[in-house]
């Protein structure tokens, strides 16, 4: 259903049952999925693939250019997965030619003010609290959490699972499964509450504990503590999943915290 104060391109595709409120504004080349809801005063130009069942509240612009000045105007996109909520205000950037695409993928919350720049790949099932922003090139596995007014350095990749505090500034790569506090921002233990919510067991949380006690707590550096962890912990999804993050790790990983 389109108000008649919204405007809508003759080119974009917009599913039928899509509602699009007074005094949005849809581009050109735009694709929006079943049961979207889009509202007012939001703009959403050219490049947008925004799947079923989003909400997208007033204020917020999708796919504008990249804040990025080698942009050449190159043929990119914005593709936001089914059931995503975008708060009020919300921006999310076109790609470029590194990567072709910004994406933001299924069942996320991102709050009001956020905003997610060129290149960035968000998975599945993340909340992003308000103001939190997420610099070029950024990648965030499923389920990771950033809280309020996080920001996050381009090129970083944060872990599946992993919880950032409020206010944090995300310089380094944060491993899976962890949670990330303090200034300069440092490991300071599992997100054990967050995996007990998604169905992680004790053992599983004990085992993901061990191995990221021989990573920060031995006194160990990194290829030592792969090299033990390797040797010691016995081979199973989680254990590979933490070790190929760190030695794939292109800005290296946040430290440890020590008290003085």
């Amino acid at each position: 259903m389109n108000q008649p104060l919204a405007y809508v391109h003759p080119g974009a595709k917009i599913a039928k049952n899509v509602v699009i409120e007074p005094f949005a504004t849809i581009h050109n080349n735009v694709i929006i999925g079943d049961g979207t809801w889009i509202g007012s005063n939001v703009t959403i130009m050219e490049g947008a693939r925004i799947g079923k069942n989003c909400s997208i509240y007033p204020g917020s612009v999708i796919s504008a250019i990249p804040q990025d000045l080698k942009f050449q105007d190159e043929d990119t996109t914005v593709v936001i997965g089914d059931n995503t909520t975008l708060r009020e205000y919300v921006t999310v950037n076109r790609g470029t030619v590194d990567r072709g695409k910004t994406v933001i993928g299924k069942n996320c919350l991102i709050m009001a003010y956020c905003h997610i720049a060129h290149d960035c790949i968000v998975g599945d099932n993340c909340i992003f609290s308000n103001n939190s922003t997420l610099a070029g090139h950024v990648t965030v596995g499923d389920f990771a959490i950033l809280a309020g007014m996080t920001a996050v350095h381009q090129f970083c990749t944060l872990g599946r699972h992993a919880f950032i505090t409020g206010g944090s500034l995300v310089r380094k790569d944060v491993p899976p499964f962890v949670k990330g506090a303090r200034e300069p921002m440092s490991y300071v233990g599992i997100n054990s509450i967050g995996l007990r919510r998604r169905g992680f067991d004790s053992s599983k949380i004990r085992e993901i504990q061990n191995i990221y006690r021989i990573l920060y707590q031995k006194g160990l550096n990194n290829t030592q503590a792969v090299r033990l962890i390797e040797a010691d912990m016995e081979a199973t999804k989680e254990r590979d999943e933490i070790l190929q993050f760190i030695k794939n790790s292109k800005r290296g990983i946040m430290k440890g915290y020590f008290s003085n």
